[in-house]
């Protein structure tokens, strides 16, 4: 189980994510016609953006290594007021 911690404002939130989760979303997301959705949704927004095709064995190493790398800190941002977000695995 791949376990996300969150520290917001000095407020700590704990986030379990089973690996079964994790697997149905890179299904999911490796979907070809997903993809095509997502990249028209993209078009009628003008958005420049255009959602890549990833292949399920690139996304399966990917989830192998967060599973060896806990502890690592994702994203860390302090803004003006003082307001604190960080996430780590």
């Amino acid at each position: 189980m791949l376990k996300v911690k969150m520290t917001v404002k000095g407020k700590r939130y704990f986030i379990p994510v089973p690996y079964a989760v994790l697997h149905v979303v890179t299904l999911f997301i490796t979907s070809k016609r997903i993809t095509g959705i997502i990249n028209r949704a993209m078009k009628k927004e003008s958005s420049k953006f255009i959602f890549p095709e990833i292949e399920r064995k690139d996304l399966k190493h990917l989830l192998q290594e967060i599973s060896h790398n806990s502890g690592v800190t994702l994203v860390e941002t302090k803004l003006k007021d003082g307001t604190v977000v960080e996430v780590k695995l």
